[in-house]
C-alpha cells in the first residue's frame, strides 16, 4: 500500500507539534508501508528523511509571492495535489495540507484522511495573523472535513471539538489516535551517580539555566492558543529562588510578540533567573534544558493533546497544565502532574473567564510542585512511565494502519 503524507511541516522546517507528529509517523508508517511525504519549504537536503520514506518538498509558486499566506498556501497545494498519482490514499494534515489531500482525492479518486491537529474555528485570533486569508482557512479547512473519507483526531477531546464545529461530519468516520513520543531519542540523561551527565549541565548553563536552582520551563510557539502571558502573569506569585525558563518564539503577530516581552522585561526587573530561549533548540539541548529544569508548564486555552507535554514527560518531569482539549487525557491529575481547572469563554476563543482565578490557580499549582522536591522526582517518575505505557509510536503507527484499512475497505 502506497500512502502520501502531506504536511506544511517537516524536517528541518519544523515549527510545532503538527510538524513533530508527521516526522515520527512517516518513519514508523515507512516499515509497514510505501511512504512518500509531500511538504512545504522547498527541497531538503538528501538524508532527512528516514529510511523508506520518500520526501518531495515544494516552494511557494512565484506568481504568488506578494499574496496573502492562505492564498499562497492554496498554491503549493494546487502543485501537491498533481503529484499524488499512483498513491492509495492520501493522508494530509493541518489546514495548510488539508486542500491539497481533498483535491488529490477527487483527481486520483483515492481516499483523503486527515489529521486534527487543531481547529480553525477553535482559533478565531487566527484572523490577527492572517487577515481576510483567515477566511480562505477556514474554508478550506471545512470542505476537507466534509468531504474526507476518515479523520483522526489526536484525542477524544478533539474528537468532540470536530463534531461540535462540523456537525455535518457523520461521527462514524472520526477516530481517535494520540499523538506519540519517541521514547529512544526522549531520555533523561543520567550518569552513574544518579544525577544529570556533565554535558547535560553543560548544555543547560550554556543556554543561561542553572541546574542546581528550582525552575519551571515553558516550551512552544508565542501565539494565543499557549497562553504564556498567563502564565508570565502566575509568575509573579512563585518563590523568587524559582528560575523561569521560556524556550518560546516564532510569534503568530507582532502584537503578541510585543506583549509577551513586555512581560518578560516586567518579569526581569523584579526577580533574576528569567530566562528567555527564543531559538528552535536541536533536541540534545532541548532536553538538557529540561532535565535541568523541576517542571513543566502547559498554560494552553486550547490544546487538542500538546505534544510537547509527552517530551516533557518522557524526560521525566511533571507538568503542571490547564485542564483543556486533550490535555487531560495525557496528565494524569496528582499522579504525573496537576491539572488546573480553567473556564473558558464559549465564543470560540477558549478565554478564561476569570483570568485572575486562572492565574492564581496556575501559580498555586506550580508552587506546590516547584517548592517539594520529592513530590516532583515522583511525579516525574510516574510521567515517564505513563508514557512507556500508553504514547508510544509503534502502537500509534498501528491504530493509524487501522484506520487506513478500515477507510479501503480492505
Amino acid at each position: 500500500m502506497r500512502v502520501d503524507l502531506l504536511t506544511r511541516e517537516y524536517p528541518p522546517h519544523i515549527y510545532g507539534g503538527a510538524g513533530v507528529h508527521v516526522a515520527e509517523l512517516s518513519a514508523v508508517l515507512a516499515r509497514h508501508l510505501d511512504v512518500h511525504v509531500r511538504a512545504f519549504d522547498g527541497p531538503r537536503a538528501a538524508g532527512v528523511a528516514p529510511q523508506g520514506v520518500t520526501l518531495t518538498g515544494y516552494d511557494a509558486l512565484p506568481e504568488l509571492a506578494e499574496a496573502n499566506p492562505a492564498l499562497r498556501t492554496l498554491g503549493v497545494d494546487l502543485a501537491i495535489a498533481n503529484d499524488v498519482a499512483g498513491a492509495d490514499l492520501v493522508h494530509s494534515h493541518t489546514w495548510y495540507a488539508n486542500m491539497a489531500g481533498h483535491l488529490a482525492g477527487l483527481l486520483h479518486d483515492i481516499p483523503h484522511v486527515l489529521s486534527a491537529h487543531s481547529l480553525e474555528p477553535l482559533r478565531p485570533w487566527k484572523a490577527e495573523q492572517l487577515g481576510g486569508g483567515y477566511a480562505l482557512s477556514s474554508w478550506a479547512e471545512s470542505t476537507a472535513y466534509h468531504g474526507a473519507a476518515g479523520i483522526i483526531a489526536v484525542s477524544a477531546g478533539m474528537r468532540e471539538d470536530i463534531l461540535r464545529s462540523y456537525p455535518g461530519v457523520d461521527p462514524a468516520r472520526v477516530h481517535v489516535v494520540h499523538n506519540g513520543i519517541d521514547l529512544d531519542r526522549w531520555v533523561r540523561p543520567i550518569g552513574p551517580d544518579g544525577r544529570l551527565t556533565e554535558r547535560a549541565r553543560e548544555l543547560a548553563r550554556a543556554r543561561g539555566v542553572d541546574p542546581d536552582r528550582p525552575a519551571v520551563v515553558f516550551v512552544g510557539r508565542i501565539t494565543r492558543q499557549k497562553g504564556l502571558p498567563y502564565f508570565l502573569r502566575a509568575v509573579r506569585r512563585l518563590p523568587k529562588d524559582v528560575q523561569v525558563v521560556l524556550c518560546a518564539g516564532a510569534p503568530d503577530t507582532p502584537e503578541i510578540m510585543a506583549e509577551v516581552t513586555g512581560l518578560v522585561e516586567e518579569l526581569s526587573t523584579e526577580r533574576d533567573g528569567v530566562v528567555w530561549i527564543p531559538d528552535m533548540l536541536p533536541r540534545e539541548e532541548l532536553i538538557a534544558v529540561l532535565a535541568a529544569s523541576t517542571v513543566f508548564v502547559c498554560p494552553s486555552i486550547y490544546e487538542p493533546l500538546g505534544i510537547v507535554n509527552l517530551e516533557a514527560m518522557a524526560v521525566g518531569l511533571p507538568v503542571v497544565a490547564s485542564a483543556t482539549g486533550g490535555i487531560p487525557e495525557v496528565v494524569a491529575d496528582g499522579e504525573t502532574g496537576l491539572l488546573v481547572p480553567l473556564d473558558q469563554a464559549s465564543d470560540g476563543t477558549g478565554t478564561p473567564t476569570d483570568p485572575d482565578t486562572f492565574q492564581r490557580d496556575l501559580a498555586e499549582a506550580l508552587a506546590s510542585v516547584v517548592s517539594d522536591p520529592q513530590r516532583a522526582t515522583a511525579m516525574g517518575e510516574a510521567s515517564r512511565r505513563r508514557v512507556e505505557d500508553h504514547f508510544s509510536w509503534d502502537a500509534i503507527g498501528e491504530r493509524t494502519i487501522e484506520v487506513y484499512r478500515t477507510v479501503l475497505g480492505r
